[in-house]
């Protein structure tokens, strides 16, 4: 059987369960500059076509390209926040190869000498935790982007557009440490964050600024060899990523089952199709014919720079929910959504310092703000509720002023106007009820009106008292103090 015929064979639970699936991926993530890698034509995306070139990215005789400096900091700040050892001197080389996406015949890269090596990445799927190696972090350059649909004649012609060529990239390697699917989409979706919160890249998939390619293989449980790894590219999504791995594995483990060996080689996933299909076969390191650029200068990164680069650092994701849970004293799972984004850990922070007590402050985000957001389809820096109102608010329904069902609505109002809270209550006539002669009155009246209840409530039906307490609340529309509610009625029925 061809490694690339279709498999035929339905792969049972038992064979799925013979084998290891064995993962490494490799992320190409595009670093934050105004700049390109090697020139000065701008990174800006959405600009017209071939707009932002010049003979340097353009690879035309003569021209000379020049390390963008803002480019290596930000290379080293990723390798840094992923653990690894900074080496204080990296080499670019030329890596060879001939397509129209690369007008120069060879793309700029690390090979041998790369900035970064030995990091890791803690990852959690289901609760369990697992370190992931990573075995380099390298600086390169991207490729021009192919066009091949979308075009009057693209049945006949491809286009090429040449501002991506040259855009300033890192590719982080990890180690074949990736067991599942789920593993994988752990391992990616931590790394965003991390990328995210030191603002190396708006990891913006659908611009390309973060592409991923995932090397496979499988080989049977206890085995210390690998298999024939498999390059699956086209994964422009998590999801898709997970698909792809899931597709793969089961591919792999039906060709050998089958009698079949596997080839190295490239595959593509066909997100209408869902599967994966060969592209091309593998090419080895030597198949590029690495050398070292001549016209580049070694990479320095001494360790002063290191060193301030580091100082300059935010706070990584996993520290911070380390302190939100000992400083703020909120739960494990409250602190992991608060800090899945760098802003929304600040916002968070920000209503804290204006006065709101933590955990409540947790609880309305994580709910509340989130659904409203959610459903608005806004991120948190479009969040018309300024922390300080939040704050205001958080703190009236604290004091008893509004009860929290009213505070609620308020919300809503202040997400949909902009307002105060003050202005809604006052307005809205949502001040809480507090009044006790004014309550009891409400009270003793519906009380009265109920003496079926009053009988099964003094015969020990305790679930009688939520009629009567729902009874108070509506008549006073929600605005009653709860806990004076509850302490009113129960002495008005043990008069009854």
């Amino acid at each position: 059987m061809s490694p690339t015929t279709p498999v035929t064979l339905a792969v049972t639970s038992e064979m799925m369960a013979k084998y290891e699936p064995v993962i490494g991926l490799e992320v190409h993530v595009q670093l934050k500059t105004k700049t390109k890698a090697f020139c000065a034509c701008s990174t800006q995306f959405g600009d017209p076509p071939n707009s932002n070139t010049c003979p340097v990215c353009l690879g035309l005789p003569g021209a000379l390209p020049v390390l963008n400096r803002a480019a290596r900091d930000l290379a080293v700040r990723a390798a840094l926040a992923l653990g690894c050892k900074i080496q204080e001197r990296s080499v670019f080389a030329r890596k060879n190869y001939f397509y129209p996406d690369l007008p120069k015949g060879y793309q700029i890269s690390q090979y041998e000498l790369p900035l970064a090596l030995e990091g890791s990445l803690e990852i959690e799927v289901d609760g369990a935790k697992k370190k992931i190696g990573i075995t380099r972090v390298h600086m390169e350059e991207d490729a021009a982007k192919n066009l091949h649909e979308g075009f009057p004649d693209s049945d006949r012609w491809s286009y090429i557009d040449y501002n991506r060529c040259g855009m300033p990239l890192i590719e982080i390697v990890s180690e074949p440490d990736i067991r599942t699917p789920a593993e994988a989409y752990s391992y990616l979706t931590t790394l965003k964050q991390i990328l995210e919160y030191t603002d190396v890249s708006d990891c913006n998939m659908e611009e390309g600024s973060l592409r991923c390619d995932a090397n496979v293989s499988v080989r049977l449980r206890g085995a210390s060899k690998f298999g024939t790894k498999v390059e699956a590219k086209n994964l422009n999504s998590f999801r898709y990523l997970a698909h792809a791995l899931e597709y793969e594995i089961e591919r792999q483990i039906g060709v050998l089952e089958s009698g079949g060996t596997i080839t190295q080689e490239t595959r593509l996933w066909n997100v209408a199709a869902g599967r994966t299909e060969s592209m091309r076969s593998k090419e080895f390191a030597h198949d590029y014919r690495y050398f070292p650029d001549p016209d580049l200068l070694p990479v320095s990164a001494a360790p002063a720079l290191v060193e301030q680069v580091r100082r300059e650092m935010p706070e990584l994701p996993g520290a911070k929910r380390a302190r939100f849970i000992a400083d703020y004293g909120i739960s494990a799972y409250d602190a992991g959504v608060l800090t899945s984004t760098r802003e929304l850990a600040s916002y968070f922070e920000a209503v804290v310092r204006a006065g709101a007590n933590a955990k409540s402050a947790a609880s309305w985000i994580s709910v509340e703000l989130l659904r409203r957001l959610n459903d608005a389809g806004k991120t948190i820096e479009e969040c018309p509720v300024a922390p300080e109102a939040l704050a205001e608010l958080l703190g009236v329904v604290e004091r008893g002023e509004i009860t929290a069902a009213s505070g609620k609505k308020v919300f809503s109002e202040m997400f949909d106007t902009g307002k105060k809270p003050a202005e809604i209550i006052t307005a809205g006539g949502l001040a809480q009820i507090s009044d006790s002669s004014a309550i009891e009155t409400i009270a003793r009246a519906i009380v009265a009106k109920s003496p079926d209840n009053v009988a099964k409530y003094k015969t020990g039906n305790e679930g009688v008292f939520k009629f009567f307490v729902g009874q108070v609340m509506r008549e006073t529309k929600g605005q009653a103090n709860p806990q004076i509610v509850n302490a009113i009625l129960k002495r008005v029925l043990a008069e009854a």
